[in-house]
């Protein structure tokens, strides 16, 4: 069972409550339909791409990290992990070797809805995942990395699976994660659980080949500071952030929330990413309406999603396995 269907009922007639008023039960159902039309619309934004992964299964498979892992808490709310990776990519644009491997070999101009589902793949995948599953994603990716080689306008080479270049894309995700759940989820998250978040997550970056992570909160403030030097804002950059603001909704009901996302994304980048991608100047505007937006519409989101990934692969890593005869 998905996030997007139920199990139907056994008779398309509505059952009479004791009282025999049919009035709850029609209650019920317009509700679980609502509820339904919400989930399908919400979780289209993230799936279609990428392998089909199921999360239920094998019982008692606790994955790479288990439900006890920060991982699994912060990667939980489909609201903060959007915005945050929306943030994530905008944050990427800015390195020119990365932004150079994504422009030569990715589909991002015509889908970048795709890019967005086939991140949001990996990151639940490899946090939500069966062990067998989550390693064949990490080994998946490097096999295509190989493939992502090239020469940046500058006449840089550039290759996907150079350590240095996992280490930025790594370090753009988690840090944008990060800051959507001290925004739009926990905001007292302590220090030290946030250190345990980016120390868990950096094994992901070690597998794909990553080096120097940063496994704390001091050390990825103090990457992003060593960076800034190296990052650009060219024209290719700025046309990544002109698709993505204009990409379409994708559907007419969804609009509205998509454009709060992207805002919200946008918002969540630190200032001086927001004033190189020429995304300062309705910052406060933005900041107005934006995070009390994202605070209505995350509660709705949440209660359509009753059977999401994090729930699915909780229930499993608790399921007893059986005996073999």
């Amino acid at each position: 069972m998905s996030d997007q269907t139920q199990q139907p009922g056994p008779s398309n007639r509505s059952p009479v409550n004791p009282a025999g008023d049919p009035s709850g039960n029609f209650t019920q159902r317009l509700t679980h339909r609502l509820r339904s039309k919400l989930a399908a619309g919400v979780t289209h934004l993230t799936t279609g791409s990428g392998p089909v992964l199921d999360y239920s299964s094998p019982p008692g498979d606790p994955g790479l990290f288990g439900p006890d892992s920060v991982c699994w808490k912060v990667h939980a709310d489909f609201t903060s992990m959007m915005t945050g990776g929306i943030s994530a990519l905008l944050l990427q644009a800015l390195h020119p070797l990365a932004l150079a491997g994504v422009w030569d070999h990715s589909s991002f101009r015509t889908d970048i809805l795709g890019r967005l589902r086939r991140t949001a793949t990996f990151i639940a995948g490899t946090t939500y995942g069966s062990r067998v599953d989550a390693l064949a994603l990490i080994e998946r990716v490097k096999r295509i990395h190989l493939d992502v080689t090239g020469l940046a306008p500058d006449g840089q080479s550039y290759r996907a699976s150079e350590p240095a270049l996992l280490t930025w894309v790594h370090v753009a995700e988690v840090s944008s994660f990060m800051t959507a759940h001290l925004r739009y989820v926990n905001p007292v998250l302590s220090v030290a659980a946030q250190d345990q978040y980016f120390a868990e997550t950096a094994r992901i970056a070690e597998m794909l080949g990553a080096i120097d992570i940063p496994r704390s909160r001091a050390e990825i403030e103090a990457y992003l500071l060593a960076m800034r030097p190296a990052l650009v804002a060219s024209e290719r950059t700025r046309e990544v952030v002109r698709i993505l603001m204009t990409a379409p909704a994708p559907s007419l009901a969804m609009r509205p929330a998509g454009t709060l996302m992207l805002n919200a994304g946008v918002d969540l980048l630190p200032d001086w990413a927001q004033q190189m991608l020429g995304l300062n100047r309705y910052a406060a505007l933005r900041r107005t309406f934006t995070r009390p937006g994202v605070r209505v519409v995350a509660p709705v989101i949440r209660w359509a999603l009753v059977n999401g990934v994090a729930k699915r692969a909780k229930r499993r890593a608790a399921a007893a396995v059986r005996e073999r005869d």
